[in-house]
């Protein structure tokens, strides 16, 4: 098989991949908030009432809305279920996990329950060491975020990272900004509709349109340029909005937001198959990119940022971003540019490669917009 067959059946394999996995809503993040208590910690575990009900069906009715009776009749089984996904240890050895009252709160995405909890440890616990295993069994991309405190840097366990030591002192201001700059990073390459609409806009950078036809650009400073154009205007839209909203100056719907991210998505793609926007692409990329920066700010939103850390927070978050993005340039750009002259990279691999995010974003367009889920995790 050539090397440009090779390179379009891998990129499809990755799209579709990407689509299997991808969900019709924000980031699944359940959000456990702790702080220190003699012999341990005691805080808030918020769990989203769609997930619950994914893992272990408490909507009994089955309309696509748990009530406060629904949810309350499931209580012993939510904590059940809780218990059996979240386990602490201590330097002196593991701790018992105590589930207290339940109550119904509000976050950027929808309703969550709210369980108290609290872990009570043999000796003095300075740190837990945290085992969490909610959700994946069912979503592989779920995360549960761990805070301490407001001046604390959030912990993010995962499928592949699901154990971590949480420390119950106070976090320097260096370590907690640079481990915002670890969940920037972390958002950018699992957050795959940011990934696909930065695709969607290289897949043509080292082309341009000549009387109805693909041209390969000549040289590569004259793509780099273009491409910095783009991306620098999608960076500068999507920090715009990610400041605005991350301060609660300006707010929008989840639903419209994500809705909104996979048309973005959906018109960045169309344009590869019928260009409309040719040498103005840095001012869609711009216009698109605000929507991209509520997106971004989705993820900051829950997690209750202090006045005195909002802006080192901000700024290690958006460097995350930045660094995961240019990593993609890095890798994509050069292959892009070296099969730009290929007749079959022109005919072929661009519109199949473009034809394929168009898929996958409309999926997500329907899903999104309907609250519907087409494709399964």
């Amino acid at each position: 098989m050539s090397s440009w067959r090779r390179l379009v059946s891998a990129t499809l394999l990755v799209l579709l991949t990407l689509s299997s996995r991808a969900e019709a809503h924000k980031a699944s993040d359940s959000y456990l908030f702790l702080e220190t208590k003699t012999g341990g910690a005691s805080g808030r575990w918020d769990i989203a009432l769609r997930d619950l009900d994914d893992a272990i069906g408490i909507d009994r009715n089955a309309d696509r809305q748990v009530t406060w009776g629904e949810l309350q009749a499931a209580e012993s089984q939510i904590k059940g279920y809780a218990r059996a996904s979240l386990t602490a240890t201590s330097a002196a050895g593991r701790c018992s996990t105590t589930f207290g009252r339940m109550a119904a709160v509000v976050h950027s995405d929808g309703t969550y329950a709210a369980l108290d909890v609290a872990f009570t440890c043999p000796g003095a616990a300075e740190s837990l060491r945290l085992r969490y295993d909610l959700l994946f069994a069912i979503d592989a991309q779920h995360r549960g975020v761990v805070r301490t405190s407001a001046a604390a840097p959030p912990i993010l366990l995962t499928k592949s990272s699901r154990e971590a030591e949480v420390s119950l002192r106070a976090t320097g201001g260096l370590a907690a900004f640079w481990a915002m700059v670890r969940v920037g990073m972390d958002h950018i390459l699992h957050g795959y509709d940011h990934l696909l609409f930065l695709t969607a806009l290289l897949l043509p950078s080292a082309l341009r349109r000549e009387s109805g036809r693909w041209v390969a650009v000549a040289t590569f400073p004259a793509v780099l340029r273009d491409v910095l154009r783009v991306v620098t205007a999608f960076t500068i839209a999507h920090s715009l909005t990610l400041g605005l909203s991350a301060a609660h100056l300006v707010s929008l719907p989840s639903r419209f937001v994500e809705s909104a991210i996979a048309f973005s998505v959906v018109l960045a793609a169309l344009n590869n198959l019928f260009p409309l926007v040719r040498s103005e692409r840095w001012l869609a990329a711009f216009c698109l990119g605000l929507l991209h920066g509520f997106g971004f700010a989705a993820t900051l939103s829950d997690i209750d940022l202090s006045p005195a850390t909002f802006v080192r927070t901000l700024f290690g978050f958006n460097l995350g971003v930045e660094i995961g993005q240019l990593g993609v340039v890095l890798l994509l750009l050069p292959i892009i540019y070296g099969l730009r002259g290929s007749r079959r990279y022109q005919r072929l691999g661009l519109p199949l490669g473009s034809a394929a995010v168009l898929l996958i974003s409309s999926v997500w367009l329907v899903e999104r917009a309907f609250n519907l889920r087409i494709i399964s995790s």
